[in-house]
């Protein structure tokens, strides 16, 4: 079978066949995604990762940038992004995919593994990484793909091989041409590195108060090189990716969880609901009451 089919195995066996988003798999960090619909061009967050497309088409938009990614590629996220995505069914047949979280200790223990035997990856200097890349998928990460889809069907299967099958995917990213983005990710003293650590605290303290002086203290860098830096890898101002991040979790809140509007815009840092709306309509096209 190929990869598209063993996902739509593993959809046939969890009854998972009208399903439209994500769902959490048996193995910790490991979700699936279908959709017959897809989508429309739209705002969202993608989580650092690497998601694996088996059948359909993604295209990918961050600033004036764009990345197209489908059955031929995965995408490796380096750091979160706040970003517009358009999903888009080919031939009639739904989208299926895979979204992987490599957890920090899972990368820091593999790096510190290959750079002790004299691992290089091939990379360009960190300060002008962007931090999200299409790579074409090569025969020895599409065979691993194969067989955590096929882990994923037989629980005993699954219970002795799943973790050694995300740690040899995680393996097979780190040396892909493209490896160079988690392998910046590791390392605290550059730029990247540091970027990621305020935008883990944009992503986990959003409601508050987040100036840049701050988030510069947070990434220990001057304002100046924080703003450059920042700009660099998420095409973003640090002003317009907390905004993003506040209005894609105030959607959640509203159309996930049923918050009121004026609920959802003090949630997320929001003083005025008035601005909260105007913010909101111009950033989906459309008032937090249409949903």
């Amino acid at each position: 079978m190929n990869l598209a089919q063993l996902m739509q195995q593993y959809a046939d066996i969890n009854n998972l066949n009208n399903l439209e988003g994500g769902v959490q798999t048996e193995l910790s960090g490991i979700w699936f995604y279908r959709s017959s619909c897809g989508n429309s061009r739209q705002p969202l967050t993608y989580q650092s990762g690497v998601i694996i497309l088996g059948q359909g088409q993604k295209n990918i938009y961050v600033g004036d940038e764009s990345v197209t990614y489908g059955p031929n590629d995965y995408l490796v996220v380096g750091v979160p992004m706040p970003l517009e995505c358009e999903a888009i069914p080919v031939d009639g047949k739904p989208l299926l995919g895979l979204s992987v979280d490599i957890e920090p200790q899972l990368l820091h223990r593999q790096i510190n593994i290959l750079e002790s035997m004299g691992y290089i990856t091939n990379k360009t200097p960190s300060d002008n990484a962007f931090g999200l890349r299409s790579v074409t998928i090569q025969p020895p990460m599409l065979d691993v793909c194969k067989r955590l889809m096929i882990a994923l069907t037989k629980p005993v299967e699954l219970a002795v091989l799943g973790q050694s099958l995300k740690e040899e995917l995680a393996y097979r990213v780190l040396t892909s041409g493209e490896g160079r983005v988690l392998f910046d990710l590791a390392q605290h003293e550059g730029h990247y590195a540091r970027v990621a650590k305020a935008l883990s605290k944009v992503h986990h303290s959003y409601s508050e108060n987040l100036s840049v002086e701050r988030l510069a203290k947070e990434a220990n860098m001057s304002i100046s090189a924080f703003h450059t830096a920042f700009r660099k890898i998420t095409l973003e101002s640090p002003i317009q990716y907390i905004k993003k991040v506040r209005l894609n979790k105030a959607r959640e809140l509203i159309q996930l969880s049923g918050r009121r509007v004026n609920d959802a815009a003090r949630l997320v840092g929001y003083n005025s609901v008035s601005q909260f709306s105007r913010e909101y309509k111009r950033h989906f096209n459309q008032t937090p009451t249409d949903f």
